[in-house]
């Protein structure tokens, strides 16, 4: 049995906190360093060599990326045999997020009692925390800032069995359609499919965590996911919502992490 103090863990999510809303990952900015090239429209490449610029300036200045810092939703994997001490796990959470989220002057955008005075927090408190339990001696930490401005755009549906695949598509497509510019594209579309309605909107958030330009491992899934991203580049919609003469989305089964970052004790 290991023991992991609950502090180590406030520490690491105060700094993930800081660290996913300032610097982008590397996958990410591939995507972005290969759509200049590969977007035909001159507004397209404009567009995307402002994010890379953006993305610099960030990392450079210890600056958020965008105004909107989110909500922080943490994903932790425990191992079965780490014993955690020092104190209760989702209290430390909040407590990192908290200071993350106050030491590192990121907008708060959680608020209290939202049917009455929506009063905020002040410190973007409480997280949104999902815990597995998985074997092992390790914890894993992801925290995922989700801003409101794509938060918003989700959506669930409960299919008829007899619409199979091609309502899964069609519902997605027809999601990306309806959110349009206001999503801030281009963007990752993450979709899970399958279990009741809590767990798939789990998956869908999880999925998010793919490497950009990752390839699933089930075929059939894989070819689903290449349907879904053609689809949706041909909506015309393009970087920003400007329209695009090539693709410039990513969506996938199981998608990416725009800004995510992640811990591990080994």
């Amino acid at each position: 049995m290991r023991e992991i103090e609950v502090s180590t863990i406030r520490d690491a999510v105060a700094r993930l906190a800081v660290d996913s809303c300032c610097n982008l990952g590397a996958d990410v900015l591939t995507f972005f360093e290969e759509a200049v090239e590969r977007e035909e429209s001159e507004t397209g490449k404009g567009v995307f060599r402002q994010l890379l610029e953006n993305a610099s300036i960030a990392r450079n200045e210890q600056m958020p990326l965008c105004q909107d810092t989110g909500l922080a939703v943490v994903f932790m994997e425990v191992g079965q045999e780490v014993h955690l001490v020092g104190g209760d796990l989702e209290a430390a959470v909040d407590e990192g997020v908290r200071r993350g989220y106050t030491g590192g002057y990121l907008r708060k955008s959680v608020v209290a009692d939202p049917f009455g005075e929506r009063k905020n927090s002040g410190d973007n408190t409480p997280a949104v925390l999902h815990t597995r339990i998985v074997p092992g001696t390790c914890v894993k930490i992801v925290l995922a800032p989700k801003g409101g401005g794509a938060e918003n755009m989700s959506a669930l549906a409960m299919l008829k069995p007899a619409q199979g695949r091609a309502g899964v598509l069609d519902f997605v497509v027809d999601t990306v359609a309806k959110a349009g510019p206001n999503a801030c594209p281009p963007m990752v579309v993450g979709v899970g499919v399958g279990g009741t309605f809590e767990k798939v909107a789990y998956l869908a958030k999880k999925a998010l965590l793919r490497d950009v330009g990752s390839v699933n491992p089930v075929p059939r899934l894989a070819e689903l996911e290449d349907e879904l991203e053609a689809r949706c580049n041909d909506l015309g919609i393009g970087p920003q919502g400007l329209g695009a003469a090539s693709p410039s989305w990513t969506s996938s089964w199981r998608s990416s992490r725009p800004t995510s970052r992640r811990c591990r004790w080994r």
